[in-house]
């Protein structure tokens, strides 16, 4: 599983990710559980941007296929937390 979620942090963002922690993370809202699961932090290196990102799978509904995420600790993103919520609010602004 980290594999791929290296391999999605290299390819998204660039420069090279090792793997640092795994963290579990339960965001809520209004008392109900939006997201729970496990956030993998990892050093980045050759990367102009960010020396540090998070990484996490969620199932994709209706198939057995993971959507990667990948997102960068940079400005507002301090912590995995911060990634979960920023990658929440990015989904909503899709949908």
């Amino acid at each position: 599983m980290t594999s791929e979620l290296k391999t999605a942090i290299e390819s998204q963002h660039g420069g090279r990710a090792t793997l640092v922690q795994s963290v579990p993370v339960k965001e809520t809202h209004a008392g109900q559980t939006v997201w729970e699961g496990v956030v993998h932090v990892f050093n980045l290196a050759d990367n102009p941007k960010a020396t540090r990102a998070y990484a996490w799978s969620s199932p994709i509904e209706g198939s057995s296929k993971r959507r990667y995420f990948a997102v960068l600790h940079m400005g507002a993103i301090k912590s995995p937390l911060d990634a979960v919520r920023a990658a929440i609010v990015a989904e909503h602004r899709k949908g």
